[in-house]
């Protein structure tokens, strides 16, 4: 028989939720059962790949620790990766048993949404482990305690040995109705490498600028522009009024293109291109839809911040004078 471990705390010397698996890993290994555990913390990095490890093992434990409220969002990730990267098939073969300790309040709450977690996902539950410590010292010495945390280690062995069954829960029938995931038929070498990819933050970051880049050579395409960006340009230029005693920068980061349009104006002057530029005295950030109907005269800048459909980040009254040197609308 193999069990796994999955501790989702912080590993702190005096979380007492290392106390109770310590007690428990020691039961189950008198009784030749093997135990591998992780510590999610170590794999902060890699947490989208551990449901590889969910293959093999007959029973797991998810142990987590109930530090202010809830279970922490090392274990809520972990649960996120099965669900979405998970074998289900595999996955509702396995026992699982919550142990969640909690130094606040909160434990039960948490072991139930362990529980909840694990049959939407297909799998078994066995009677969990949760209760409230005020003082480790004093719970590490009480051998009532210490018989309740080892009973229940051999619950979970007996459970998985007599491969017990249980009622049909709700949860699972809206898994299968409504909740029910859109599947993508991969290989176990393709699931494995997909996970990896997922937990490298370069790589995420990569495929997000390439759809941005893609988004941009699409929309230019759909729209029958030449060059949307160069529309974008000529519209400020063509619209713009000289200023006085008026030097301002603006940054535009608008949805779709690969590049922000930066704008700069010194009284008379006006620079209009494409490129991050450091240092501006407001960013402002917008879809193309909304920088096309200001463009078109159906709005303004400070009427589209007003309306939340644009954010800005500087000072309003400089986003203001935005509109007072190029006024799109008559």
């Amino acid at each position: 028989m193999k069990i796994n471990i999955y501790y989702g705390g912080r590993g702190v010397l005096d979380d007492p939720t290392l106390y109770v698996l310590k007690k428990m890993e020691s039961v189950l290994l008198e009784l030749r059962v093997d135990v591998t555990t992780y510590n999610l913390y170590e794999y902060k990095n890699e947490i989208m790949t551990l449901p590889e490890t969910l293959k093999e093992p007959d029973g797991i434990i998810l142990a987590t620790t109930v530090e202010w409220m809830g279970i922490g969002g090392f274990m809520t990730q972990f649960l996120d990766a099965c669900w979405l990267y998970g074998d289900k098939e595999r996955i509702a073969d396995i026992y699982m048993q919550p142990v969640v300790i909690s130094k606040t309040y909160g434990e039960r709450e948490g072991m139930m949404t362990l529980e909840n977690a694990w049959e939407i996902l297909g799998g078994h539950l066995c009677s969990g482990l949760c209760g409230y410590v005020e003082d480790r010292t004093t719970f590490e010495s009480d051998n009532d305690f210490l018989h309740i945390i080892e009973k229940k280690a051999e619950n979970l062995y007996r459970t998985i040995s007599q491969k017990a069954t249980s009622l049909p829960a709700s949860n699972q029938a809206i898994t299968r109705t409504i909740m029910r995931s859109e599947s993508i038929q991969l290989s176990p070498q393709e699931s494995e490498q997909l996970s990896r990819n997922l937990a490298d933050d370069t790589y995420v970051q990569k495929q997000k600028q390439d759809v941005i880049e893609l988004s941009s050579i699409y929309r230019n395409m759909l729209t029958g522009s030449g060059d949307a960006e160069t529309d974008y340009v000529d519209s400020f230029k063509s619209h713009f009024i000289p200023q006085e005693m008026m030097k301002v920068s603006y940054q535009f980061v608008i949805d779709g293109m690969a590049k922000p349009l930066y704008l700069g104006i010194d009284n008379d002057e006006f620079i209009c291109h494409y490129g991050e530029v450091p240092d501006v005295d407001v960013e402002i950030r917008l879809t193309t839809d909304v920088m096309d109907e200001i463009i078109a005269g159906r709005s303004t800048f400070q009427r589209a911040f007003t309306m939340g459909d644009l954010s800005a980040r500087g000072p309003i009254k400089v986003l203001r004078m935005l509109d007072e040197a190029i006024p799109f609308m008559d």
